[in-house]
């Protein structure tokens, strides 16, 4: 007998405001990490941290002005939209002194809770505010003012969990223990959720001895950018409830861009610099590029598939005896032959049904289970080229087409790229192949002349055409390597079949290679055009280029 089953509401999730709340209020010490931009958020969430702070020390230099309330809240209010956004984190603002009187904080508090912010502190000093640590014995707020102005911002919250913390500048002004103590005590009368208080000492004397004084009265957070040798064991022990890492992602990209900055404008080039930065699908991962491809394939018209031949009927013979029973493409990889990798970057990336063109050991050659695959044989690979491999896969040229080597490894944005590229016909050109010793030292490098040399700039490389490939141009005249890798409109992959009948016709197809079609084709008035990329592939021909696709993935 079947059971129906029983049917439960679902678990309402806290929160930001709520999270933020309940770790404010934890027993134990808890950690905030500065962020002053969407990406900048998005990195604290995968670190691991239970919140962010938007710092107004960083928003403000983010944004190139000083930390002098010359940013105006509504444009910290739009950094702030896409922080909350980019992460799932509640964010802490530092909001200055407010923004103004109570009547400015109580719009402020209203506008964040519309936003999704989970709390706000504000410090007890005039606007528009001073750095804490420029000069010295800054003017404090009227203790009655403030605490007008944290009863305004708690009646115009909206969100019943929202947090204001009030941040005490007494000992940063010189104003001494007894003055920090009154004004936190009459802050926290006033409804504040927590104090904050601030010190710009090298060491953490004085804000030990008030947590002592404070007595867990309310919870209390620390700013350790001065007294940072102090052990975090210390903050513990001392009652502390949580601590704020400031400004230190602002200071290390800073940092960061400036040597990197520095390091190309003195190398003229990308090449010293290439592989010690973030490679460019990180931007796109940290940007959720692929929620947007789903939802393209959800919401848009469904274009016409675009399929792919992949042509993997040679044995790689510099391979020696890996390849013994088996073409190069099915050799393994990090655990996986290269033709799976080849046919999943292709599926990730939209493309299909695949043919794979077969030719050395062809009953050793499979997509390992992979879904719209299918096989073509070249049996005269031993005496033919890729040329003669393509055109067993002919009739499959009907529409939209790609067409891979099937010894090549590259990254998703390339193959993007090519999907996105204007063109009939598009080849995937390394612009930084004679910085590459394993591939400058290849006598087999398919090298290309163009109408303009790679610049770097994306604009300027996006109408670019062969104007020889395959030529003996000399390593001085090329431009790039074509890396294997061409994408056809339909109106394309019709003149690439008419073009091997044509070869077949005149008896020129069995000796071709690709880049000789590619030639012809130029030769015969045809626009090809190239997608310039800068590395970030691979091919296998040998035990070295098997070394070096271990270390690609």
């Amino acid at each position: 007998m079947s059971v129906n089953p029983v049917w439960t509401e679902p678990v309402p999730q806290p929160s930001r405001s709520a999270r933020f709340r309940a770790t404010l209020e934890s027993p134990g010490l808890s950690f905030l990490m500065e962020a002053h931009d969407g990406i900048s958020a998005r990195i604290v969430e995968e670190a691991g941290f239970s919140g962010i702070w938007a710092s107004g020390l960083t928003v403000s230099a983010a944004l190139g002005v000083r930390d002098s309330n010359e940013a105006s809240w509504t444009q910290v209010l739009d950094v702030l939209e896409f922080m909350s956004d980019a992460s799932t984190l509640p964010i802490l603002l530092d909001g200055d002194t407010g923004y103004g009187n109570f009547n400015n904080f109580r719009r402020l508090v209203r506008k964040l809770c519309q936003r999704r912010i989970a709390a706000v502190c504000i410090e007890d000093k005039l606007f528009p505010k001073t750095n804490s640590f420029v000069g010295e014995g800054q003017p404090l707020a009227d203790v009655a003012e403030f605490c007008g102005k944290i009863k305004a911002g708690k009646d115009g919250q909206s969100d019943d969990e929202f947090c204001v913390i009030a941040r005490v500048e007494a000992l940063i002004a010189g104003r001494g223990m007894a003055e920090a103590l009154n004004r936190a005590e009459a802050y926290h009368a006033a409804g504040a959720d927590g104090i904050l208080i601030h010190s710009k000492k090298a060491q953490a004397d004085e804000i030990l001895e008030f947590s002592r004084e404070w007595a867990g009265r309310a919870p209390l957070v620390i700013v350790p950018t001065k007294y940072y040798a102090t052990p975090t064991q210390a903050f513990r022990q001392a009652g502390i409830d949580m601590v704020i890492w400031a400004n230190h992602n602002l200071r290390a990209a800073i940092q960061a861009m400036r040597e990197v900055s520095g390091r190309i404008a003195r190398d003229e080039s990308l090449i010293g610099i290439e592989a010690a930065i973030a490679p460019l699908e990180d931007v796109f991962a940290l940007t959720d590029n692929q929620e947007l491809v789903a939802a393209e394939r959800r919401y848009l018209e469904p274009a016409t598939p675009t399929s792919a031949v992949v042509l993997a009927a040679s044995r790689g013979q510099p391979l020696g005896a890996l390849t013994e029973d088996k073409p190069k493409c099915m050799v393994d990889v990090r655990g996986q032959p290269l033709l799976h990798r080849l046919v999943a970057t292709l599926r990730d990336g939209g493309v299909g049904p695949v043919t794979v063109v077969r030719g050395y050991a062809k009953q050793a050659v499979d997509a390992g289970g992979l879904g719209g695959v299918d096989y073509l044989d070249n049996d005269a690979y031993a005496e033919t080229g890729e040329a003669r491999s393509l055109a067993c896969a002919a009739d499959r040229l009907t529409g939209p087409s790609l067409v891979s080597y099937g010894d090549i490894l590259f990254r998703r944005f390339i193959l993007d790229g090519l999907m996105a590229a204007e063109g009939d016909i598009v080849l995937a050109v390394d612009a930084h192949w004679r910085g590459r010793p394993d591939r400058a030292a290849k006598q087999n490098a398919d090298l290309v002349t163009c109408s303009r040399p790679f610049t770097g700039n994306y604009l300027a490389d996006s109408d670019v055409q062969v104007v020889t490939i395959g030529e003996p141009v000399g390593g001085r005249e090329a431009h790039g390597e074509w890396i294997g890798l061409a994408r056809l409109t339909a109106a394309g992959a019709a003149r690439v079949g008419q073009e091997l009948a044509a070869m077949a016709a005149d008896g020129s197809l069995d000796r071709a290679g690709l880049p000789e079609l590619w030639q012809r084709l130029v030769e015969a008035g045809e626009q090809i055009d190239v997608l310039y990329v800068a590395g970030h592939w691979l091919d296998v021909n040998d035990a070295f280029d098997l070394a070096q696709a271990r270390n690609f993935l």
